[in-house]
């Protein structure tokens, strides 16, 4: 795997992505938005007893952790997911595994001899 993987800049990605998805409010807007379809707050809000407000400042978090965009249609702001950094969260996950995977398996021939 690349150096860059470990930079201050990705590292803190990372940490911004691991934050938002660390909510149970944002996964619950994650899985909404996985749809594809743009959908307004009112739309994110529906069936839930939080805040147009409070989910409002959720999407905020998504946002800055590159997950969700929003567009203006008419008075309305639609938002929608981008997959982009949750691919990239998988791809590193695969990653760590990889490694962990490699680290037992050193550690099981070592006890092994």
């Amino acid at each position: 795997m690349s150096g860059s993987r470990n930079t201050p800049a990705t590292v803190g990605n990372r940490a911004r992505i691991f934050a938002a998805l660390g909510d149970e409010t944002r996964l619950h807007l994650v899985i909404k938005l996985s749809g594809g379809k743009p959908r307004s707050i009112s739309e994110l809000t529906e069936g839930s007893k939080i805040t147009r407000q409070a989910i409002s400042k959720h999407l905020a978090v998504l946002r800055r952790a590159g997950m969700v965009r929003s567009t203006r249609a008419g008075r309305e702001r639609l938002f929608q997911l981008d997959p982009r950094p949750l691919a990239g969260m998988r791809d590193y996950l695969d990653h760590v595994s990889a490694q962990w995977d490699q680290a037992l398996a050193r550690l099981k021939a070592f006890v092994e001899d």
